[in-house]
Order: structure tokens, then sequence, then C-alpha cells
């Protein structure tokens, strides 16, 4: 019964994103609305407090019933803490020593986390990784809530990876994944204010349009806006996936056998 509790908690907490991120191309009105009053930084300014308090409760819920089940013991929650920690100071490197584009130290130990300990602490880590990030390197913005859904869902989907034996062909299964989300992150995340943004030109959404239409639009300002620099992040994480994914899999793997942790995939 938990178990299935849990299981319905993470799919509430997709349902919430992905309404969060579509809801403007279903009410278009409110989109009008919020691009009349208010400036680039002020989109979604009245949602991200809500949403960021509604992702934090769920996740101290699921991290509870988790718990109790016994799929985490007090040792993995610790590493939990520890591994979103650690990612998170990644960010305060990549904010002091800027790489090129969107390239970012912070997927790769997330991926890495997912595909070993499983899809729902992939999530959990995601959401938590952003969360202290942002706050240690003063990025916390109405973006924030949205950001941390998306690398929570980096986190979940590298848990849905098969589990292949070491060598060549897992790391070259990660990059690709880490390649693709890459530039699906960027793609995602471009959803938080590409709605608001209402003009004549061809890359800008049009209320009313449909979905071909829509799609051929947020492709050609994806395309302009974003690719290159989604590109960078996805090299990036191709690289690190490359260099440290087999002894980082090796170190995570023995962590859990150690500690008797059942994968939460």
């Amino acid at each position: 019964m938990k178990h299935l509790l849990t299981v319905a908690i993470y799919g509430l907490s997709a349902l919430i994103g992905l309404v969060a991120f579509a809801y403007p191309f279903f009410l278009p009105q409110l989109a009008q609305v919020s691009a009349a009053t208010a400036d680039e930084s002020g989109f979604r300014l009245a949602d991200a407090p809500l949403l960021t308090a509604v992702l934090l409760a769920l996740c101290l819920v699921v991290l509870l019933l988790e718990v109790q089940g016994q799929a985490i013991n007090a040792k993995i929650v610790a590493a939990l803490g520890l591994l979103s920690a650690s990612t998170a100071v990644l960010r305060l490197l990549e904010a002091a020593i800027p790489g090129p584009g969107g390239f970012s130290l912070m997927f790769a130990p997330i991926i890495l986390a997912g595909y070993v300990f499983g899809a729902r602490f992939g999530f959990l880590m995601g959401t938590m990784a952003l969360l202290v990030s942002a706050l240690i390197t003063g990025g916390v913005g109405p973006w924030l809530p949205y950001q941390m859904f998306t690398a929570g869902w980096v986190g979940l989907t590298a848990g849905w990876l098969p589990h292949l034996p070491p060598g060549r062909p897992a790391l070259a299964m990660l990059a690709a994944f880490g390649f693709g989300w890459g530039l699906l992150f960027g793609a995602i995340m471009n959803l938080f204010f590409w709605p608001f943004v209402i003009g004549d030109s061809a890359t800008s959404w049009r209320p009313g349009a449909g979905l071909g239409e829509a799609l051929a639009r947020y492709g050609a300002f994806y395309l302009a806006t974003s690719l290159w620099w989604d590109l960078a992040r996805s090299a990036g994480n191709v690289v690190l996936l490359l260099a440290l994914g087999e002894p980082v899999i090796r170190a995570l793997a023995r962590f859990r056998y150690r500690f008797q942790y059942e994968v939460i995939g």
C-alpha cells in the first residue's frame, strides 16, 4: 500500500510539473494578461512560491513514506543529502568559472545517481540539488521550481535505463542519454517563458494557434535562440559521463550494496 501511495505521489508531482509548464497553452488569456502586466523577470512570479512549496512538500512526504517502507534507510537519506549538496557545489564552481554556453557540471551526477539508485532517488536528488544550488548561488527566482521539476525528471528517467554490465556499452548508453537531456532540458525550460512572449514574429507564440503551427513556431524559436547553447550542455554531459561514469558508478554501487539499499526505480 505504501509503495502504491509513493508511486501515486511521484505521479502527482510529475502531473503538477506538466500542468505548470503547459497551462499557458490551454489558458492563453492568462499568458496575455501576464505578458501585458509584467516584464520578462516577472513571468510566472505568482506561480513560483506555490510550486516550490508543493514540490518540497511532496518530496518530504515521499521521503517519509520511503523510510517507513524501508526502501530507504537513514544512511541512504544522508547519502541523498550529501550527493545533492555536492552536486550543488558544482554549480557554485560554474558560477565562479563559467563554461562555454550551457555547459554544466550538475547533470552527470544526477544521471549517475538515478541510474545506480533508481528512478525515485534520482527524482529526489535532481529536485534537491537544484534547490540547494539556487540557495548557495543566489539563483532563486520564478524559474526555480521549473528547474527543479526538470532536473528531477532527468534523475527519474535515468533510473529507467536498463542496467548493462560495466563497460563501453553502458557508458555509450549513458552518454547518449546525457546528450539527449542536454538538449531536452533547454527545450523544456524555454517553455517557462516562451508562451508569455507574444508578438508578430515567426518565432513568437500566437494564442489560438493549432498544434502544428505552435510546434513550428517553437522549433524556429529554439533553433534561433537555444540550440547552440544547449549543445554545449549536451557535449559537456557526454565528456563527463564518458570520463567519470565508470568509477562513479562503481563507487555508488559499492555504497548501495554495503547498506543493503533497495533500488527504488
